[in-house]
């Protein structure tokens, strides 16, 4: 059968540092819950590529990533009939973009803006909710006494 394909794609975890937080989930055709996420193009690092994926797949223009946060998950699916291996990097990303200014693109069906715990149970995928969970860690352990993360600790805009 051939070796196994390998595919890597780049994604956000993105959030409004509302109160609570609340973080974005998509809500795909096939019926599950995640994070925006794309292949990598040639030639295209991978945070060129998150926000990429970030901004076709829900058209926020107002995100800065959050810096020191870099997480990979794999995972094997099927393609075409064949298994596939896939490995994806997410990123850490807030937006001041309004709640409702979501666009989605053909790739999904809905979108939410959940509370951590409200998230952590709608995420379909396990992969994902570790993802989730290692983000709010990091947010959490970045926080001022308030509970909200700082802006002086890395934030850096899409367009750097």
């Amino acid at each position: 059968m051939g070796p196994v394909p390998q595919e890597k794609s780049c994604g956000l975890v993105i959030f409004r540092d509302d109160n609570p937080r609340l973080y974005l989930l998509l809500h795909y055709p096939a019926g599950h819950w995640d994070f925006p996420k794309g292949h990598v193009e040639p030639g295209e690092s991978e945070r060129d590529a998150a926000v990429r994926e970030g901004q076709e797949e829900t058209g926020l223009r107002n995100v800065s990533f959050i810096g020191g946060f870099r997480e990979r998950i794999e995972y094997t699916y099927m393609k075409s009939g064949r298994p596939s291996h896939k490995e994806v990097f997410f990123f850490l990303a807030s937006t001041t973009d309004a709640a409702d200014s979501v666009r989605l693109s053909y790739e999904h069906v809905g979108f939410e803006w959940m509370p951590y715990d409200a998230a952590l149970k709608r995420l379909t995928y396990e992969n994902a909710k570790g993802v989730l969970r290692k983000a709010e860690a990091f947010l959490r352990s970045r926080a001022n006494p308030g509970g909200r993360a700082t802006e002086a600790s890395g934030a850096k805009t899409a367009s750097e």
